[in-house]
């Protein structure tokens, strides 16, 4: 089959497979409720409000942001965590390959 006629590519169907697998864990989804209930917040309010240790919480994050997830800010010496809803919004799309 010619690849520039198929439905997926490897490379988006890669994507997809890391996209649902990133939204299928509960946790990061809850990471992504607090942060949406809160427009931004940092490694600590996360962590903090999750009862989670910073590392788990930066991993899960790096899981997020490595899929367009979550985009960051620098603020001083701090990161911001925000949801990329572009993003989150196309995920809908999956659905129909359901």
């Amino acid at each position: 089959m010619d690849q520039s006629n198929s439905l997926f590519d490897d490379q988006k169907l890669q994507f997809s497979c890391e996209l649902v697998r990133a939204l299928a864990h509960p946790l990061r989804l809850r990471m992504i409720s607090l942060i949406d209930s809160n427009d931004s917040l940092c490694v600590h309010d996360i962590f903090a409000a999750l009862q989670l240790e910073q590392s788990v919480t930066s991993q899960h994050l790096r899981i997020l942001r490595n899929v367009g997830l979550v985009q960051t800010q620098r603020r001083g010496k701090f990161i911001y965590y925000m949801l990329n809803y572009p993003r989150l919004e196309a995920t809908h799309s999956l659905k129909r390959l359901a």
